[in-house]
This record gives C-alpha cells, structure tokens and sequence, in this order.
C-alpha cells in the first residue's frame, strides 16, 4: 500500500517521540467557502490531521453540537461533493495536513461509493471514516480505498467486545480511532479512567496508530490521554468555538488561538 499523508505524519511523529493532534470540524460550518480557511488555521495551530464532518440529516453518534453544527452546514447548501469541492480548495491553497472524511453511510451511498472513493481521492483527501457501516459489510468499500490510497479508519468503541478486537484493529489503515466512552460526542469534564488498558489492547493486534476521542476538549484532557494513545481527537470544543465565532471577521485566527494550546499539550506528552 502505498504511503500516504497519514502515514508520513505518523511516521514523523513517532520519530520525534510525539503523539499526534487530530481536529475535527464540520465541513460547511459557517459555510463551505469559509471551510478551507478554517482548515488552514488549524495547520497553522499545528494540528496534524483534520477530520471533516460530512454533514448529515441524522447524525446518530453525534451530540447536540455537532448535530447544530450540520444543521447550520445543510441549512447553507452544504453537500458531499461540496465538501469534496472544498477538500480540493485545501490542496490548491498548499495546505498538506491530513484530511479524512468523517462521514455517515446514507450521504456516501446516495452518491455512489465508488465516485466517492475516486473523487475523494483526486480532491486530495487521505482517509475515509464510516461511522455506520458496520465492519463486516465493509470489505468491498475498504478494497475500493485501499486500491485508491485512501486509508481505512476503523471505530472501536468501549462496548466492543474484546473478541471482535483483533479483527477490527487488524483490518485499519491509517490510524484506529478508540471512542473513549460511550453515547455520543460532546465535551465532558472528566476523560474515561478504562483508556489506558482499552488501548493496550487494541495495541496488540494493530499495526496503525491508535488515536482516541470523544468529549476530549482542553489540553489538560487532552495531556491525560496522549500519555496512553498515539494521538488525541478534539471536536465538539472546536466546533463550538467555531460556533461561537461564526460572524467574526477574525474566525480562523480566533480557531488558531483556541487550538494551539491543546496541540502543545499533544506534542508535549
């Protein structure tokens, strides 16, 4: 398979003795035309790898502010090959952080999951992360993205049973990402005291990194977990700083401000 984005930065991370700094945000979110800015501030913040959340009528795993969040982003116009536009936007202002397409299966199956792997491959994106494709009916989308070198992100989460892990771990590419509690994303107060041995078990049957979020959203949090996983995803907080900045002339540099503590505490541990 050949090397990608996400493999590169992996590999340097590790070589620096580094965990990584994985942000999400929703693609369309104030709008798709402010989109590649954002992203570009969180390269800047020195993030690296971004998840775009494909926006979606109903966000199951999803807690209220992200669902806000794709509400405001559908209620723009916002639609996969939008957000497919908008990746190809990122590249053509020379951004080279990582992109995965976080994405439900309903938007991936209307639009045809073969002419989503290729023109997601050509838009420049790296990796694709189907929440609610169960793994077993997956083999033929994960051949579809690994013939086109975009990497396979797989789910594991606290209500996996152990025996389903090593197929799970074994089967990523790119990086596993390990939902550290259960319900659905949202910013909690405290991190879940069962990542330290949930990792150690995904370790041992994965060769991809595996990197755990949900409801981490300060760089105290994020500290605490990058001491046990290989990377740390923050997105609900971002999100909502989004939010919370969305008529600001100075948007991106107010994201750039936000994250970059909570990278320093990443890179930091």
């Amino acid at each position: 398979m050949a090397e990608n984005r996400i493999d590169q930065r992996f590999a340097a991370l590790r070589a620096e003795g580094k965990k990584a700094f994985v942000a999400y945000l929703t693609a369309g979110d104030p709008s798709l035309e402010a989109t590649p800015g954002l992203v570009q501030s969180l390269e800047e913040a020195g993030a690296d790898c971004v998840e775009l959340g494909v926006p979606f009528s109903d966000p199951i795993a999803d807690g209220v502010v992200i669902q806000l969040a794709f509400q405001r982003a559908l209620d723009k116009g916002a639609s996969l090959s939008g957000v497919l536009a908008a990746v190809a936007r990122i590249r053509a202002l020379g951004c080279e952080i990582p992109v995965v397409l976080f994405t439900y299966y309903n938007p991936v199956m209307r639009y045809g999951f073969e002419k989503f792997v290729t023109d997601s491959a050509a838009s420049g994106a790296d990796g694709v992360l189907v929440l609610d494709l169960p793994p077993e009916e997956a083999h033929v989308e994960r051949a579809l993205c690994e013939k086109h070198g975009l990497r396979w992100i797989s789910l594991i989460a606290p209500t996996t049973p152990d025996e389903r892990v090593p197929a799970l771990a074994s089967s990523a590419s790119g990086f596993i990402y390990y939902v550290s509690r259960e319900g659905v994303t949202g910013m909690q107060s405290s991190v879940s005291s069962s990542i330290p041995d949930k990792v150690a078990l995904i370790r041992r049957h994965a060769t991809a990194p595996v990197c755990v979020g949900f409801g981490i959203s300060n760089p105290d949090q994020v500290r605490q977990v990058a001491a046990h996983a290989d990377g740390v995803v923050v997105g609900s907080a971002i999100v909502k700083e989004i939010e919370k900045h969305a008529t600001a002339t100075d948007l991106c540099e107010k994201v750039r401000a936000f994250t970059a503590p909570m990278v320093t505490a990443a890179h930091g541990s």
